[in-house]
């Protein structure tokens, strides 16, 4: 397999969309920084994306905030004629959204609740504890705890739980009073 960013091209900004599960977030100032970088250096790294053929869309797998740049710059739009640096990667959803994970958390911090709702997404489609730890770098306390935030049972349907306690009768009898 070649890798990606061998492959880079010039895909229009108004063909590129966002994708619904990114889980990070960047600051303001941090966001004025990255408009001051992409001014100052240009794009130094193409963002990745899925291409949909039946739309004929490329949807943003990483680099979110650099095209968010490019839809808020006037300046660096008019630059770059409105054109974004893009490499494409052949996945399916799951490993779209693992993907995603993967770099947002090479990178820094993203948010707990767009977590929780891919793990549950995730989860939904077949995709096992295990196969979420592999894919997106988590450990099995992680998905337990974004499990549990998320309140929907359905995400332990799975899973086998022991008896929190068994009732004890002579307990009973020692705590009845007539």
């Amino acid at each position: 397999m070649t890798s990606p960013v061998y492959n880079v091209k010039a895909v229009p900004l108004d063909k590129i969309r966002a994708n619904a599960y990114n889980p990070n977030a960047v600051a303001p100032p941090e966001m004025k920084l990255l408009e001051l970088s992409i001014w100052e250096d240009g794009y130094t790294m193409p963002i990745v994306c899925y291409y949909i053929q039946d739309e004929d869309i490329y949807e943003v797998v990483d680099g979110f905030h650099r095209y968010t740049i490019m839809q808020t710059s006037k300046r660096i739009r008019d630059r770059e004629n409105s054109m974004m640096p893009v490499v494409t990667i052949e996945k399916d959803i799951s490993n779209r959204m693992a993907s995603t994970i993967r770099h947002n958390r090479a990178r820094g911090s993203h948010s707990v609740d767009l977590m929780v709702n891919i793990v549950a997404e995730l989860v939904e489609s077949g995709m096992s504890d295990e196969w979420i730890c592999k894919n997106i770098g988590m450990d099995v306390d992680e998905i337990l705890r974004l499990k549990q935030i998320s309140g929907l049972a359905a995400l332990f349907k799975n899973k086998d739980f022991s008896q929190a306690w068994v009732k004890d009768t002579n307990e009973l009898e020692f705590y009845h009073h007539d």
